[in-house]
């Protein structure tokens, strides 16, 4: 009787899996791109050379990054925690409120102003992530339920406290400008970037640092990865879910605070909500694009904030209509994502 020849199965590393996720969504990017008659040599050649050509592209680049770092923590430090949040759109526009409100309505001494501002905008996110949570906690509510609920309060509620109570008298579509004092300094001239990356990049370091260099940001992650592990060691699940919360809604924030207090040039909100909305949801898939961990997380941002910025090249340069570039970077964010969505159903249903 033979035997058969056991194959060993070689494990395919993340950064393999995210190099084969790219190359999947550039062939289907460039598969629609042929369908409707364009050249996606040519359109992959302007995206590249628009978000990574020159430094002053690459600057902007990282401006479109900035936000996305953070609201990016939001959805992956909740789901460390076996959490599925999906507030910070909601919490962004609170962010952005108390950036502005702060920096623009109050006056202090500058490294003090800019400071106190975006503390503001950070208490803010946090505050308004606190109730989905407490409804997990007293209700029993699904925090998907409850964060889509507050993500539509915080927009008409934001909206209405800008076109009535904060609007600059001489221009009513935005709030007023915040004053020099609390504005990050710019890094190079012609670009929007400031100094806020900076402050960003601190933040993710500093949740990394938490969740794996501390005794708190383990529980944290036990809770997420074996409840009855946890509960066995005597770790309160509510506790850790309202941190991770709160958690969140400070990165929401400040990610709010980034585009009011740290992209020029208009250094407001829009009644609109225009400088922030969708940055939340768009914090999602980077998320997930960076395996939902804080350093991750930044090189996932700094690729998508590519595509946001490059994408403008490839519509003007490479003929491309905007409703296909949007589709075509959708299809490779989506492929992107796909590993760590693979990775979440594994654990979520022990397959």
């Amino acid at each position: 009787m033979t035997k058969r020849l056991k194959v060993p199965k070689v494990p395919i590393g993340p950064f393999t899996q995210s190099g084969l996720a790219v190359l999947l969504g550039l062939l289907l990017g460039a598969l629609l791109m042929v369908m409707f008659g364009y050249d996606p040599i040519k359109a992959y050649y302007w995206l590249f050379r628009g978000a990574f050509g020159t430094p002053s592209d690459i600057m902007e680049t990282l401006a479109f990054a900035t936000p996305l770092m953070l609201t990016a923590v939001t959805f992956a430090i909740s789901a460390k925690a076996g959490l599925f949040n999906i507030g910070a759109e909601g919490q962004i526009y609170l962010g952005a409120l108390g950036a502005a409100a702060a920096g623009g309505a109050i006056t202090l001494p500058a490294g003090l102003h800019i400071a106190a501002a975006t503390a503001f905008a950070m208490l803010f996110g946090a505050l308004w992530a606190l109730p989905a949570a407490l409804l997990k906690i007293w209700r029993g509510v699904h925090e998907v339920i409850s964060a889509i609920m507050f993500n539509w309060i915080a927009s008409h509620l934001v909206t209405y406290l800008v076109v009535y109570y904060l609007a600059d008298p001489r221009n009513a579509y935005r709030t007023v400008r915040a004053l020099p004092g609390a504005c990050y300094p710019i890094l190079m001239g012609g670009s929007s970037l400031t100094a806020v990356i900076f402050v960003a990049i601190a933040f993710c370091i500093g949740i990394y640092v938490y969740l794996w260099g501390t005794k708190a940001g383990y529980e944290l992650r036990l809770v997420g990865a074996n409840p009855d592990s946890a509960k066995y060691a005597g770790i309160s699940s509510r506790r850790m879910m309202i941190l991770s919360f709160v958690i969140g809604g400070l990165a929401a924030g400040l990610a709010g605070a980034s585009q009011i207090l740290g992209r020029p040039p208009e250094w407001s909100l829009y009644a609109t909500l225009g400088n922030v909305v969708t940055l939340g949801f768009d914090g999602i898939g980077v998320a997930l694009i960076g395996r939902n961990h804080p350093i991750g997380g930044i090189l996932a941002a700094i690729l998508y904030g590519g595509l946001k910025h490059g994408s403008r090249f490839m519509e003007y340069h490479a003929g491309v209509y905007s409703e296909l570039v949007r589709a075509i970077s959708g299809l490779i964010v989506v492929a992107l994502a796909i590993p760590e969505i693979v990775a979440i159903v594994r654990r979520r249903f022990k397959i």
